[in-house]
């Protein structure tokens, strides 16, 4: 499998080329970035997918000096248990 960036969005791929997984973020203002979605195909859950595809856009928050509103139900999870995130969570 590879995570691959999109247009506001990275997206994951399985071996056959179909898309199983995406995470879509917008820009809000000047410095944040609002992640709306994640989605795994329920078949390939529990691999640590979304968790990679958040991790990505907390990768691209910290490249381009932004910070991260989690909207989306299963990032803001990921941000309440992942306190190495706390430096790109909008305050």
């Amino acid at each position: 499998m590879k995570i691959l960036a999109g247009e506001k969005r990275f997206y994951v791929l399985n071996d056959n080329g179909d898309e199983i997984g995406e995470v879509t973020y917008q820009q809000a203002g000047e410095n944040i970035l609002i992640i709306d979605h994640t989605y795994v195909n329920p078949d390939y859950r529990g691999q640590g997918i979304a968790e990679d595809l958040v991790k990505h856009v907390v990768d691209l928050a910290r490249e381009i000096n932004k910070v991260i509103m989690p909207l989306c139900p299963f990032a803001a999870q990921e941000f309440k248990r992942k306190a190495e995130y706390s430096d790109v969570l909008k305050k």
